[in-house]
């Protein structure tokens, strides 16, 4: 057996055991943590286990792509791992594989993912690499070109995926004008155009301390991630250089639209106005929206429109809360006999929500499972890291763990009936592909009131 697969397996092993091991009530326990240069995280310590686990974001994403190269966020995220420093792309992903390191990055219209796993013994080659990877970036000829491949290819299969284009086709329609609507993985027209200069501005710009959130969670101590910030972070530019992003409400709210395909299924995107995480009604809403579409098998969409009446595969609801829009999204997937009817009744069940409310009863059992089921975001290391960044994203406070569930049991019937009517004010934008029975293809159309 090689050095390699050994040290791969030993890497499943802890991961086994962190998922074991790491008690939720632990996830409480928070520090918050400055650098000695200033560079803030908030910290989770458990020694007991030899990983450590890494989560930061930067503000900006796929919304400071140029407006006519959507992508560049995307495909910078895709190439930090392919080579930085000394080492190309090979001996880069070498030095990864030789310390078992998972070192990930991401880009969603409003941040700059990335992630990093190690096990404790490897810690300093680790945050190495992930210093090189943000600091010195190669973006070599080879890489890049190899790279933009992979994603036109992925572009190309998209370019004929029922759900991609349903989902293309919604946030074009919601955001006109608006970097929201751009694609965030680019285009088959954009992608080809994206240049060295264009990978380098972006990450100048958006790579910037200040707009830094870091989580950490696992076999490190305040003192040592301290150190470990500033030689990981603190060369990036203080401040980046952002673009004004517009606050914005989605457009086109009660009407339809149809892209024909030929496929035995449609699939439904669905949105409207949502709530702001910041938002006093937010935990209210939140609830609300369990009730409706997010509690799985239990919510009134699925017994209505899956169990009662069979018309769907699935069917959920969601909110969606973004820097610069509040959304409440609704996804499903039907043949086309009976997608036109699963929209109808989806629409119906909305604004009955919004007309009603939820019952007492509906929000009492609600409450107590999103009570019980938010420990299982709080098993293992990565998923503690990822809780902790978010509500830093979120500006929730330190305590908010602590404080989730006097928020959720505060909430009343009247609390949530309002929030109910918040949901969707305006109807929802549908955008269906597919060939679905009823519905006018290729027309935009508003939407009938049963």
């Amino acid at each position: 057996m090689s050095r390699r697969l050994r040290v791969l397996i030993a890497s499943l092993a802890v991961a086994l055991c962190a998922v074991l091991a790491i008690r939720p009530a632990d996830a409480t326990t928070i520090q918050r943590v400055v650098s000695p240069g200033g560079i803030e995280a908030w910290l989770v310590h458990e020694p007991s286990l030899p990983l450590v686990a890494m989560n930061f974001a930067f503000v900006g994403g796929a919304s400071e792509d140029p407006a006519d190269k959507p992508g560049v966020g995307y495909m910078v995220a895709s190439l930090l791992d392919e080579g930085a420093g000394e080492l190309d792309s090979k001996a880069f992903q070498r030095r990864l594989e030789d310390t078992a390191t998972e070192m990930r990055f991401s880009a969603t219209q409003d941040y700059f993912y990335g992630s990093i796993r190690m096990l404790s013994e490897h810690r300093d080659q680790a945050f190495d690499l992930l210093r090189l990877a943000l600091q010195h970036p190669r973006f070599d000829d080879e890489a890049v070109a190899r790279i933009r491949g992979q994603i036109l290819s992925g572009l190309r299969r998209e370019s004929t995926d029922p759900g991609s284009i349903a989902t293309r086709t919604w946030w074009r329609d919601a955001f006109p004008n608006h970097p929201y609507g751009r694609p965030v993985n680019g285009s088959l027209t954009s992608v080809p155009t994206i240049g060295l200069a264009d990978l380098k501005d972006y990450t100048g710009r958006v790579l910037a301390r200040r707009h830094l959130k870091v989580a950490a969670v696992g076999d490190i101590d305040a003192a040592t991630l301290g150190t470990v910030l500033d030689r990981v972070f603190g060369a990036l530019p203080a401040d980046g250089k952002l673009a004004a992003i517009p606050d914005r409400t989605p457009q086109g709210g009660g009407k339809r639209v149809v892209v024909s395909l030929d496929v035995p299924q449609s699939v439904v995107r669905m949105g409207g106005v949502g709530v702001q995480r910041n938002d006093p009604g937010f935990i209210s809403a939140y609830i609300v929206n369990h009730i409706l579409g997010g509690g799985s098998f239990t919510s009134r969409l699925y017994q209505e429109v899956r169990e009662k009446r069979g018309l769907v595969y699935g069917v959920s609801s969601y909110l969606l809360t973004m820097r610069h829009a509040a959304l409440f999204m609704v996804t499903t997937q039907a043949g086309n006999d009976h997608a036109g009817d699963a929209v109808q009744l989806i629409d119906a069940q909305v604004r009955r929500m919004a007309d009603e409310g939820p019952s007492e009863a509906e929000l009492s059992k609600a409450k107590a499972y999103l009570k019980g089921a938010y420990v299982l975001n709080l098993d293992t290391s990565s998923k503690i890291a990822s809780v902790l960044l978010q509500n830093q994203l979120d500006n929730l406070g330190i305590d908010y763990i602590e404080r989730r569930r006097a928020m959720i049991d505060a909430v009343t019937v009247d609390d949530a009936r309002r929030a109910a009517k918040r949901l969707a004010p305006g109807g929802l934008l549908t955008t269906v592909v597919g060939r679905p029975k009823g519905m006018t293809v290729g027309m935009t159309t508003e939407a009938p009131r049963p």
